[in-house]
């Protein structure tokens, strides 16, 4: 065989019995959902931080970062409403390389899927407990939202799995909200068409079961910039892109029109300082068009506690292993100048 069983993982429901969640944190949980949902319905005028490193790669330093952040969201609770970015299970362009803390609860060791399974949750959980924070998470594999639903308050859909039928139908069955990236080479009516899929109702299979959809009316649009078929990087957070994408949605029967714009990736070329740069022209053009400011609904960050990135083995406290990120004095100057200037 090609294809070889190691084990029959423990089903969703075993997970979460054996590290259930609170009556008191399930709560808080759903009143961190209501408010998420309110920015994108824009109920709520708050602006959305969806923030933290590219990868969650370490409990201890990752719930270092959370609680630093805490402190600033209490400082800037008026204005900005943060959800602490930590993705557990990372896409590879290649297929090789770290795949995350699903795969590795050690980023030095085997892969071990049971293990980090466990490792994801109880990372989420202590976040949730610790911090107050519900937080996101990328949906890189579709079948293991189970492990994590009662969790999340935010989830992406990558650039490579945006165009992905199992990932679009799963969307529709998540009650809350879900971003939708443009893929990498930049096609927004790939995005669109996601979006759409993700807002209608459907039947699928799913975890070997027969399921029905009734629509997730807060599915959205990230813009995370492009790369062309040489392999150049370009940006579309520009207001000429932002003025483009609120014209193609006023063309489109969605519900609750939004979007998130990445400040990483392709729009900053992974060059992790420009995301200050970007995070203030993004507001310039919110504040320059009211049908910008409309669609805009934050910001996603890559912010760590060091400035960088590392390889794997380097044992930098606190600094990326996989793109690199925003430290936390710049991190926390930006989020104070950002509230300021909303």
């Amino acid at each position: 065989m090609s294809m070889n069983i190691i084990r029959e993982l423990p089903h969703p429901t075993e997970i979460k019995a054996a590290h259930p969640l609170s009556q008191e944190l399930i709560a808080q949980k759903a009143e961190r959902d209501e408010e998420t949902k309110k920015i994108f319905s824009g109920e709520s005028d708050k602006f959305l931080l969806v923030i933290g490193p590219c990868s969650a790669d370490n409990e201890d330093s990752v719930m270092d970062y959370v609680t630093r952040l805490r402190k600033l969201q209490d400082k800037v609770s008026d204005k900005i409403f943060m959800i602490p970015r930590i993705y557990t299970g990372k896409p590879r362009t290649t297929g090789d390389g770290y795949k995350g803390m699903l795969h590795q609860p050690n980023p030095t060791e085997m892969p071990d899927l049971k293990s980090g399974i466990i490792a994801v949750r109880n990372l989420h959980m202590r976040t949730l407990a610790e911090t107050g924070f519900s937080s996101a998470d990328e949906m890189l594999y579709p079948e293991n939202y189970s492990y994590l639903d009662d969790l999340l308050s935010y989830i992406a859909i990558g650039a490579r799995s945006v165009e992905n039928q199992q990932h679009r139908l799963v969307s529709s069955g998540v009650s809350i909200p879900v971003g939708m990236k443009n893929p990498t080479g930049g096609d927004i009516s790939v995005m669109m068409n996601s979006i759409t899929a993700a807002q209608h109702a459907h039947a699928f299979i799913y975890r070997g079961c027969e399921v029905r959809s009734d629509g997730n009316p807060y599915a959205h649009a990230i813009l995370r910039g492009y790369v062309d078929d040489r392999g150049n990087s370009f940006p579309n957070y520009h207001y000429e892109d932002l003025m483009r994408l609120s014209e193609t949605y006023a063309k489109k029967d969605l519900k609750n029109p939004a979007l998130i714009v990445d400040t990483n990736h392709s729009n900053s070329g992974k060059q992790f300082n420009e995301q200050i740069r970007i995070s203030k022209e993004i507001l310039h053009s919110m504040r320059h068009s009211s049908d910008i400011k409309k669609l805009v609904k934050g910001l996603m960050i890559e912010s760590y506690i060091e400035d960088g990135c590392q390889k794997i083995g380097e044992n930098i406290y606190g600094k990326s292993i996989t793109d690199p990120c925003l430290g936390w004095e710049k991190t926390e100057k930006l989020v104070l100048e950002l509230a300021d200037l909303l």
